[in-house]
């Protein structure tokens, strides 16, 4: 996991080419329980830092997920339409979504970092 890079909002991005790719982090889906719906945007909708850009439905609880990039959403794990319990499975391998980003992101920071400063 070492190309990864983590918001302290629990969502991490490892980047993919031109692209970056963005998924849930461990932590993220252990304090869940299981995942039993995800709400993405679609393809072509526009991520803006620190705003909401998706929710996961737990047994637990609905929670936002906030981008930690700006971007144009160009693909969107359509898997987990039918299995969000992918994501409890193996976080690090299931993405969400992929985003073309329109600005160099800032304040993500390395695993360590995220296990220290994570918010609850």
């Amino acid at each position: 996991m070492d190309d990864r890079l983590f918001s302290l909002d629990h969502i991490w991005v490892s980047a993919c080419g031109d692209t970056l790719k963005l998924g849930i982090t461990d932590y993220a889906q252990g304090k869940l329980g299981n995942i039993i719906f995800v709400n993405l945007p679609e393809a072509g909708d526009t991520l803006t830092t620190g705003e909401k850009f998706a929710d996961i439905e737990s047994i637990k609880a609905v929670s936002d997920l906030y981008s930690p990039v700006d971007g144009e959403v160009v693909r969107v794990n359509e898997e987990l339409a039918d299995e969000p319990e992918k994501l409890n499975e193996d976080p690090y391998s299931c993405w969400l979504i992929e985003v073309r980003p329109s600005a160099e992101p800032s304040g993500l920071v390395d695993e360590q970092t995220y296990l220290l400063r994570k918010k609850d």
